[in-house]
């Protein structure tokens, strides 16, 4: 039952092409975002559609199979746990992130 602890399974489109970052350690780190749509209809009757955008990042042998397959558009299911982090800005403002890090990765689609 610990497998199903903080996991996280989305399908999407990446909204963006992905921000590929070599770490001085020689790590890869790719970063980007992908939009879930859900639709339904209220109260008149009319579909709507709501958007959610989810902050993914993905390490190593992920981040570069997202370097080499992924563009903006394409269609995802990602797997990964949820993450929460802190940081001051340059004016001394706490912002916080709430990320998925990307663990395992396949393309839908075309």
């Amino acid at each position: 039952m610990s497998t199903l602890r903080n996991k996280v399974q989305l399908i999407g489109n990446l909204g963006n092409d992905p921000e590929i970052i070599n770490l001085e350690s020689g790590t890869m780190l790719a970063k980007f975002s992908i939009a879930t749509n859900e639709s339904y209809k209220n109260k008149a009757g009319e579909k709507v559609t709501d958007t959610q955008w989810h902050n993914v990042v993905a390490w190593g042998p992920t981040a570069k199979l997202v370097e080499n397959y992924l563009t903006k558009g394409k269609e995802v299911a990602i797997e990964g746990k949820l993450t929460s982090r802190s940081y001051d800005t340059k004016e001394g403002d706490k912002r916080f992130i709430t990320e998925v890090v990307c663990n395992e990765i396949v393309m839908m689609g075309k």
